[in-house]
């Protein structure tokens, strides 16, 4: 039931999917702080998406570097 970020995505979409992500999570931190948040459990999900997505973007800089420092 996890939801798996696609590997084939590229960089500019893994940063644009973060950015939309973080938003997400501060909409749902005012709604959490104003009372308005029946399902709670969103906002972990939300980090946990943010940090598999982090991880991704992570692992394509490795890899950029990897192959680009072979000479």
């Amino acid at each position: 039931a996890e939801k798996k970020v696609e590997t084939e995505l590229t960089m500019e979409a893994l940063e644009s999917k973060l950015a939309d992500l973080k938003k997400e999570q501060m909409n749902q931190r005012f709604q959490h702080a104003a009372g308005q948040m029946p399902k709670t459990h969103v906002m972990r999900q939300t980090r946990r998406e943010i940090a598999r997505v982090k991880t991704k973007l992570k692992e394509k800089v490795k890899l950029n570097l990897k192959n680009f420092s072979m000479w």
